[in-house]
């Protein structure tokens, strides 16, 4: 069966190795030859897109190896970077991408960012096939007057901050104020909520950094209002996380049950997620809760709510001048129908205080090298199912490929029909059909620019490192959040 599917994809079934020594001898060069027809595929990324990729690419071609390049230290994207400290269960897939970093056909290096230490068409010379995964960098901003402010930030740089991302680490968001004020309903909007609301008792035995741990201790943040321009029935979130919020320890939901007139005859024609997730807020907003979370919610000393139908304008500054004291909204009303909603201002207006804001608008994608297609418009590579538009040999998945949206099963469904339309132009052909030199070509450039890679197993020392940090405190892991001090632990 092995070797039917060698000979279907035309490839060697020689595992890749290091080009050969000098002086090396006739036969070890015959050898050679026949084993750079091995596909040498790289992929830019090692977040939930790339790992899948890779994994799928490895799975269904049995000669194929892959390169994952990642611009941190350290691997994983949003994993790592994106999934709230108190949802370790959904980290386990860690697991699953550490497998497929341990096979011998594929490699990790960690510390290289593309774009600025190698170039895509340096990558393209180097490989068969390059496939972008490299998600969705940046946050969409508001674009209204004030979002300058001191007090505004987005979701995504506080995400980052409790999570490690270094690029976050020195963000020092000030939470002595009473009131937070999240702009979006969406899941990372209710995870932020969440973080900020949960006794940080609760938060001890979880991988969130140190520093976060600290300044959310001394936190003074009692209510949290998230907004959106739309109703109830178009909110972003999930039921699973709407649940964790009305439960959350210490919490007491505010909805207002104006809001939710003649949604009960709507519902039914919504699709079943849909139609649970509005019914457990049609529930919450005006059912009498029972004895038990009655008083539980009498005693909770903090509160979060949901504003429907209003629109940011403007982040109004304290009368100094110096920082945010509240957001100006525009009021809303829906037109249209279905997908279609849309949300157009009444012309009234109110004006939110609070002294934080975080926006949650949206994540967005950066274009990665001037030679790579990129739609600033969508903040995505222009692609036909992950081939990337008039530049045969490279490919995109995860969020650059289709846009922030889903969550890791949707990635790894989609990473995988981009390694399906590879392996189809492979076997079809379309593909460069000689040898390349893979990673020996990259290290070399690399190496000229004074760039030091971190390999998979260089980062199973620093992860070793988290773990016992963390032991001593209860936690599973105390985050490395300063590369320079990752090189140093490392050598590097």
């Amino acid at each position: 069966m092995a070797s039917r599917c060698w000979r279907w994809w035309g490839w060697s079934a020689w595992p890749r190795t290091r080009p050969p020594p000098a002086g090396s001898t006739p036969s070890f060069r015959h050898h050679l030859s026949t084993q750079e027809k091995t596909p040498q595929i790289c992929v830019v990324g090692s977040g939930p897109a790339g790992f899948y990729t890779a994994q799928h690419l490895l799975k269904q071609h049995p000669q194929a190896h892959v390169d994952i390049y990642e611009k941190q230290p350290v691997p994983f994207g949003l994993v790592r970077f994106g999934v709230a400290p108190d949802h370790p269960e959904v980290k386990n897939v860690i697991n699953t991408f550490t497998q497929t970093a341990h096979s011998g056909r594929c490699a990790f290096w960690g510390n290289v960012e593309v774009g600025r230490d190698v170039t895509v068409p340096e990558l393209r010379e180097a490989y068969h096939a390059v496939v972008l995964s490299y998600g969705a960098e940046d946050h969409r901003a508001l674009e209204i007057p004030g979002e300058e402010l001191p007090g505004v930030c987005s979701a995504r740089a506080f995400v980052g901050w409790y999570n490690g991302l270094p690029e976050n680490r020195e963000l020092e968001p000030d939470l002595c104020c009473d009131t937070a004020v999240i702009l979006g309903q969406g899941n990372v909007a209710l995870d932020v909520a969440r973080i900020l609301l949960t006794p940080p008792e609760h938060l001890e035995r979880t991988d969130i950094t140190k520093a976060a741990l600290g300044v959310l201790r001394q936190s003074r943040v009692k209510t949290v209002w998230l907004v959106g321009r739309r109703g109830p029935l178009q909110v972003a979130f999930t039921i699973k996380e709407l649940r964790e919020m009305i439960q959350l320890p210490g919490a007491r939901p505010i909805l207002d049950p104006a809001d939710f007139l003649g949604l009960q005859d709507k519902i039914k024609e919504v699709p079943r997620p849909r139609k649970r997730l509005t019914e457990l807020l049609l529930r919450t907003a005006t059912e009498k809760p029972g004895p038990e979370e009655a008083a539980r919610r009498a005693s909770a000393s903090r509160a979060w709510g949901l504003r429907f139908f209003r629109s940011p304008q403007q982040v109004l500054p304290s009368p100094d001048g110096r920082r945010a004291a509240g957001v100006r909204l525009a009021v809303t009303r829906l037109e249209g129908v279905g997908e279609a909603t849309r949300a157009v201002p009444t012309g009234d207006m109110e004006d939110l205080p609070c002294g934080l804001v975080l926006s949650s608008v949206g994540y967005k994608s950066r274009p990665v090298d001037p030679s790579v297609p990129f739609d600033s418009e969508l903040g995505v590579i222009p692609n036909v199912e992950g081939r990337v538009m008039d530049v045969p040999g490279l490919y995109c998945s995860g969020w650059v490929k289709r846009g922030p949206t889903g969550v890791i099963a949707t990635t790894m469904t989609d990473s995988f029909l981009t390694g399906q339309m590879l392996l189809q132009d492979l076997k079809a052909g379309l593909l460069p059909s000689g040898p390349r030199p893979g990673y020996a070509a990259i290290q070399a450039l690399l190496s000229s620019r004074g760039v030091r890679p971190v390999s998979f197993s260089d980062w199973e020392k620093l992860d070793a490192e988290e773990v016992a940090r963390g032991q001593g405190t209860g936690k599973p892991r105390e985050k490395l959040v300063d590369p320079q001090e990752m090189l140093r632990l490392l050598g590097h």
